[in-house]
């Protein structure tokens, strides 16, 4: 078995991390709600699937306004969750296994429940304590500003005496204000606590919003274009200049440990070259590729993403990190089901009408080899190892993302590809929940979860589970797999060929008919070969 401490060097820069989302991951008190009791006793699972790193979404003590991105204690654990102590054996017993542990870090806001906001609301209008966050007086009963929520409605709520306070997403999600140095103080040292702790690095929330305009200007225009990416400091909050400061700072931290720390940004920038300034030597790591996970399924499409991807990393020395899901976006069984689709929500794309599950399954296993042969690391959001699609169908009454309240019900919101992983058996709570567990998953599991359980595709050579264990071992194997250079092959239309040093091939058709395989042998297929590739499948080979 190797441990972390084995494992050394640059471990960031070709890793494959595993995104889990806590509260649906796996229960181990049987409340219904997933826990850190829970992944202690899933980690072996993780050891086998064969990823590097976990990342797990905030489990600080919260509210739960916005699944617990609405943080009242950055030092601690949501008791729901577990206790310090839990966390601590969690982060050694990974690390034990090989494992390395990445937490989720939210400074764009607090809760409307963390202490800071408790007393900027009670010390009143012009104190040092509203001076952490963005309060101003309002323009006759009018907000400050058109600033605009994404999650819908105006982005400030007006307190009782008077004052307007910011939120760029819920109202109980007070945004801070970065030009404070005391801000900026506070959470290099929360980045310390939880360093010490042996945590081995963050995913930044937001990463892209810290930094606003003092004067709070007005943006101007339709709401749609208001909260869309932008880059530069012409647009008052979204990816202004300001925020590399920040990251410098929090680079000096990471660094000044003999254990690598790292950062993942989640930055939604206007393009690659906007998001590679977060990538310098001196600031953040790497940052999720959201041009990759919104690419539709066209060859000529991947390859321009690709393409500017490696391209403009390749400047800041930086690795490119793709990514097809995550807990905010449609899954990509879902997405890639449909007729050729690039958005991110299901408001964005085609009618569950038009949803072809089998073939979104089917283009998933293709874009899952796609993903791991490409140089670079990756991330796999838990369940798309075991193929799960998006849950449309859930009941108005059980949906809790912010967005859909705050919209009236006018965005669907992101519950659905949040939905208790299956583990085991044939009806819910499919193992997510021990055996005559008290409460039921805290969004309900659909009834064909039975046949997509980790327990039903264990030992199935067909299985999307054996299809990933499979990939990400020979990705360790192979030593051309990872970081490194890549080359496009010569290819016919709608097929997408590339090698990876000497002696790998990975060929991906996206035409309308087979192709016939070139030379070499099979390592690993999506679908059945018979000296062609089919529609919608994958293959890797070697000359080996």
């Amino acid at each position: 078995m190797t441990t972390v401490e084995e494992t050394g060097g640059s471990w960031w820069r070709d890793a494959v991390v595993y995104q889990l989302y806590i509260r649906s991951f796996a229960d181990g008190d049987g409340d219904g709600l997933g826990d850190i009791a829970g992944i202690r006793a899933r980690l072996g699972y993780l050891r086998d699937l064969g990823v590097d790193a976990l990342w797990i979404n905030p489990w600080y003590p919260s509210p739960m306004a916005d699944a617990g991105y609405d943080v009242a204690d950055y030092r601690a654990v949501e008791p729901a969750f577990g206790t310090g102590e839990d966390a601590a054996a969690l982060v050694r017993e990974a690390h034990g296994l090989g494992l390395r542990v990445i937490l989720d870090i939210v400074p764009n806001h607090t809760s409307d429940q963390h202490a800071w906001f408790r007393a900027a609301v009670a010390a009143g209008p012009g104190s040092p304590e509203r001076a952490r966050y963005h309060f101003r007086p309002g323009v006759g009963d009018a907000p400050p500003n058109d600033w605009r929520s994404v999650f819908g409605g105006p982005a400030w709520t007006r307190l009782p005496d008077g004052d307007w306070y910011l939120h760029l997403f819920d109202s109980a999600q007070p945004a801070l204000n970065w030009n404070l140095p005391e801000v900026r103080a506070e959470f290099e040292s929360i980045l310390r606590f939880w360093f010490d702790r042996g945590v081995d690095g963050f995913r930044i929330d937001v990463a892209h919003a810290l930094d606003k305009d003092a004067d709070l200007p007005d943006v101007g225009g339709e709401e749609e274009a208001m909260l869309a990416a932008a880059g530069g400091d012409g647009h008052p909050f979204w990816d202004r200049d300001g925020v590399h400061e920040i990251y410098r700072g929090w680079r000096r931290v990471a660094d000044s440990y003999a254990e690598q720390k790292v950062f993942v940004a989640e930055a939604w920038v206007s393009s690659p070259e906007r998001l590679i300034r977060y990538l310098r030597p001196d600031e953040l790591h790497t940052a999720f590729n959201f041009d990759y996970l919104g690419a539709p399924w066209d060859p000529a499409a991947l390859r321009t993403v690709i393409d500017a991807s490696l391209s403009t990393m390749h400047a800041v020395d930086a690795p490119a990190t793709w990514v097809l899901s995550n807990h905010d976006v449609v899954r990509h069984v879902s997405r890639l089901g449909r007729p050729l689709a690039s958005g991110h929500s299901l408001n964005d794309l085609p009618p569950h009408e038009t949803l072809d599950r089998a073939l979104g399954r089917r283009r998933a296993r293709a874009a899952a080899l796609l993903l791991f042969a490409l140089p670079g690391g990756a991330y796999v959001y838990q369940g798309d190892e075991l193929g799960l699609w998006e849950v449309e169908d859930l009941p108005d009454d059980v949906r809790q993302d912010p967005a859909w309240r705050r919209s009236g019900g006018a965005e669907i919101g992101r519950d659905g590809c949040r939905v208790p992983l299956p583990w085991s058996g044939t009806e819910a709570p499919f193992g997510f929940s021990p055996d005559g567990a008290a409460g039921a998953p805290w969004l309900p599991q659909p009834a064909d979860f039975a046949g997509v359980t980790a327990q039903a595709q264990d030992g199935d050579p067909a299985s999307m589970l054996t299809l990933y264990r499979t990939a990400l071992a020979l990705r360790r194997a192979v030593p051309q797999l990872g970081d490194g250079p890549m080359e496009w092959l010569p290819a016919e239309p709608g097929v997408l060929a590339f090698s990876r040093g000497e002696g790998f091939t990975c060929l991906v058709n996206l035409s309308d008919a087979p192709i016939a395989l070139p030379g070499g042998r099979v390592l690993l297929a999506t679908e059945a070969l018979s000296g062609s590739l089919p529609v919608d499948a994958a293959v890797w080979l070697t000359d080996r």
